[in-house]
């Protein structure tokens, strides 16, 4: 335990460090690599653990989602890649709908976070930077960290046995079946000679 969470606070420090405008695509790659087990511990720690974790870290994940789609949709190049991209912005914002509803009607009720955390907000950094020829790989490698924190965290979540839970636990079972296509379509385009 103590290993997994040494792990996420040196990435921590890493994604603060490389946490600039206007940085290299080699520093962006890296802080995009240091993103994907800072967000693995922290989905599966705490996000898949307890209400008021959980609840920010969906949210927050599908907005990531919509925005990353959004950036693939105006800069990819890859009919493939716009298609998923178009996918998860459907898949997510209608995730992110569910979500708000269920937690609005929670007592008291809940609000989503009104935006990114940091490490996301980096990852979205790093797309709009990313060169046009490097823009598709980027994309993917996020998208493919992304949907495996994902699954981690909603797939933790979905067996909380809490009755004050049960509507959002209800919701991360019924999420996972998009998130596993998701992901395993990115991992077709990213292992194809699409990329």
């Amino acid at each position: 335990m103590m290993k997994p969470l040494l792990a996420g606070a040196a990435c921590l420090a890493l994604l603060a460090a490389c946490n600039e405008r206007g940085a290299s695509p080699a520093v962006d790659k890296a802080q995009d690599m240091a993103a994907a087990p800072v967000g693995q511990v922290s989905a599966a720690t705490l996000g898949s653990n307890t209400v008021d974790a959980y609840v920010p870290n969906a949210a927050m994940g599908d907005m990531y989602e919509v925005m990353a789609a959004d950036i693939a949709l105006e800069r990819s190049q890859n009919a493939e890649v716009k298609r998923l991209a178009t996918m998860i912005k459907t898949d997510h914002a209608d995730a992110s709908s569910k979500l708000k509803g269920i937690i609005g009607g929670m007592n008291p009720p809940m609000q989503p976070p009104a935006a990114l955390d940091q490490r996301r907000q980096g990852l979205i950094d790093n797309l709009r930077s990313a060169g046009a020829a490097d823009f598709d790989n980027v994309w993917l490698d996020q998208q493919i960290a992304a949907h495996n924190e994902a699954l981690t965290l909603h797939r933790g979540f979905s067996d909380n046995t809490d009755a004050t839970a049960a509507p959002l636990a209800a919701h991360a079972r019924s999420v996972v079946p998009k998130i596993e296509a998701h992901l395993r379509q990115a991992e077709q385009l990213k292992a194809g000679p699409a990329a």
